[in-house]
């Protein structure tokens, strides 16, 4: 049950990962603010969205590897998984003793002693 909340909780930071980080501007985008492009009447102002959109990329990095942390652990702890053979009921088999055998090696079994 809780390897199932680490599990969807692992999806969500993955996918506010990946789009948190395709909302950044790139290290041009810069360049281009200092044209006149637009970017400093964001909402954060023209600096105020790259430190909030880099603490917050660095916080989620860091629950997401926390999060990997705590599934690895628990996947390694977990007893080995049974086999289907392992299942069933064991099969008794005739004892070697109820079968006539050779009489020498090499010889087949059906020759007379």
């Amino acid at each position: 049950m809780f390897y199932s909340i680490l599990l969807v909780v692992q999806v969500v930071l993955a996918l506010s990962l990946v789009a948190l980080i395709l909302v950044q501007h790139g290290k041009g985008a810069d360049a281009g603010a200092a044209f006149g492009s637009g970017a400093s009447s964001t909402v954060f102002g023209s600096r105020g969205s790259a430190n909030f959109l880099s603490r917050a990329t660095g916080v989620l990095a860091t629950l997401f590897f926390v999060n990997s942390l705590g599934l690895a652990y628990m996947v390694s702890n977990q007893p080995a998984p049974t086999s289907v053979m392992d299942r069933l009921p064991a099969i008794e088999q005739p004892a070697p003793a109820d079968r006539p055998g050779p009489a020498e090696p090499g010889m087949p079994a059906d020759v007379p002693r």
